[in-house]
């Protein structure tokens, strides 16, 4: 329990501060699932080829809430995610995201930061990235300011890569910030494009029916094989430049109702097993355990989520072979869930206190 500190000194600012420190602001923000065409945007590959990927936002959410500490405690700061920090000084902030942001965004003030997500981070889908974004949204709606997708987007990017030196692509900031159902294509000038999946009701309804998602109940350091893909990148060639196409290929099924939408499945299958020659940390035998055991039991096609190595598994299946793979793969964890949710929004936004 925080202790009240009454001896403690406050500057001029910071009693001035006292006033509005109330002022609450929450974020959310949607974790994504990556169809086909990741690895193409890492900025190493596509600012000398240019890179695309097909996936959605999902209907599972980041939230962060926002506001200025009020100066009556022992600490100075207050941050809480998986642990909780209460550290004097910013640049003391041991959250990577928060620190690099908050010192980024010229914050001095105290603040109080929470973070809660509907599943785990560190599985695949997107949940760094949404983190990010839904803090920049939840910090400039505190100032008053409201932040378009284009901006979040870009901004996250710059942040991850440029200040945070993270080995990230530029994906999961994009779906944070626009969600939907989009084919994102990158560009060697280093601009992106985002392109709605035009589908007409039944067509979305069929594809959505087809998905399973699974935690494997492993988890991984995305960035330590994010690293070992980019060290790759000049080796992988040919996969990338077909994973490249089956993105386009995969936009083209869905919205061609003409196209049996198994199709996608095949092309899912084929999707894992390049992903797997992008780096030998991508899967584990007990992995590709799981992967096996789908297919047996009626998948069409199944690859982990994200940079690989455990997380999320999507399974692409009819759905009359769910209950059967359900079935077989009953010791791990399944999630249903909606595609196409928005991107980051400003769901509490209360200037004057809660």
């Amino acid at each position: 329990m925080s202790r009240v500190v009454p001896q403690r000194q406050y500057s001029d600012s910071a009693k001035q501060g006292i006033g509005d420190s109330s002022a609450m602001i929450m974020s959310r923000t949607p974790f994504r699932i990556s169809f086909f065409g990741g690895g193409t945007d890492y900025p190493k590959w596509y600012l000398q080829n240019g890179g695309a990927v097909i996936g959605a936002a999902i209907n599972k959410y980041c939230y962060v809430s926002f506001r200025n500490l009020p100066p009556f405690f022992e600490h100075r700061h207050r941050i809480v995610y998986s642990r909780i920090e209460l550290p004097q000084t910013i640049e003391e902030i041991q959250h990577p995201a928060v620190r690099h942001i908050l010192l980024d965004q010229g914050v001095s003030d105290g603040v109080e930061i929470q973070h809660h997500g509907d599943l785990p981070a560190r599985a695949g889908l997107g949940s760094s990235s949404a983190f990010s974004v839904g803090l920049l949204n939840a910090l400039r709606a505190h100032n008053g300011r409201f932040s378009s997708a284009e901006w979040l987007a870009k901004e996250a990017i710059r942040i991850e890569q440029d200040v945070i030196q993270e080995a990230v692509g530029s994906q999961d900031q994009i779906w944070a910030a626009y969600g939907g159902v989009n084919f994102i294509s990158f560009h060697p000038d280093g601009t992106f494009n985002v392109t709605p999946i035009v589908m007409n009701h039944e067509r979305r309804t069929e594809f959505e029916s087809h998905m399973m998602l699974f935690f494997t109940r492993f988890s991984r350091n995305a960035e330590t094989i994010a690293v070992r893909k980019i060290e790759n990148l000049h080796a992988r060639k040919q996969q990338l430049h077909r994973m490249r196409e089956m993105a386009e290929e995969s936009r083209d099924i869905l919205q061609n109702p003409d196209r049996p939408i198994r199709d996608i499945g095949v092309l899912l299958r084929d999707a894992w097993r390049l992903k797997k020659e992008l780096a030998d940390s991508v899967t584990t035998p007990a992995l590709d355990a799981i992967h096996d055991a789908a297919l047996r039991s009626g998948a069409l096609g199944a690859k982990l989520l994200g940079a690989g190595g455990g997380g999320f598994m999507l399974v692409f299946a009819e759905p009359w072979k769910h209950a059967a793979i359900r079935e077989t793969l009953k010791h791990l964890i399944g999630v249903s869930f909606k595609i196409g949710s928005p991107g980051s929004r400003i769901v509490i936004y209360e200037p004057n206190g809660v």
